[in-house]
């Protein structure tokens, strides 16, 4: 029996930390799906299909992994794939505790699904969308020492598609 997880999350943009997850989590794995969920309460900077773009040229390397959208609850877009397990990554304490409060709801919409927590690597630690949202809005993607520094922030196959997206 082949072990499936899912790593959803808005993915706005996607970063060198949600690669970073994706790369460890697909050796545990047979098959990851990558999930670009839709969460109403977001105001994303990229469209659903930017997003999904993004994170394909991120993972295409990665054989095992899918990326994939879903409108509707992660733990319905496991059920429809056979995913057992649901992929979450953590920085830090209040991700622990926010993360522990969703796998939590999961676990009670869906007992045999399991939440795997991965802790972010160290050099990821500081690195989120939020704060790449933020950067791109204070304006780093206006040059090309920019450019440099937004690879720090996410892949190299994402860089030209953030940059394009800001001009």
């Amino acid at each position: 029996m082949q072990k499936i997880a899912v790593f959803a999350g808005s993915f706005d943009p996607f970063t060198v930390g949600h690669l970073d997850i994706v790369a460890r989590a697909s050796s545990l794995f047979d098959e990851l799906y990558v999930l670009l969920a839709v969460n109403a309460s977001k105001k994303n900077l990229f469209d659903e299909a930017a997003r999904a773009e993004m994170a394909r040229k991120a993972v295409e390397n990665i054989p095992n992994v899918k990326v994939d959208c879903f409108d509707g609850l992660t733990v319905d877009f496991a059920k429809r794939v056979g995913a057992k397990y649901l992929v979450r990554g953590i920085r830090g304490a209040a991700d622990v505790e926010y993360e522990q409060t969703v796998a939590w709801n999961n676990k009670v919409l869906c007992p045999e699904i399991e939440t795997v927590f991965l802790s972010s690597a160290q050099e990821h630690l500081a690195v989120s969308s939020s704060v790449v949202r933020e950067l791109l809005k204070a304006g780093i993607a206006k040059d090309e020492e920019g450019h440099k520094l937004l690879a720090k922030y996410v892949p190299e196959a994402v860089v030209p598609m953030v940059v394009e997206k800001c001009r």
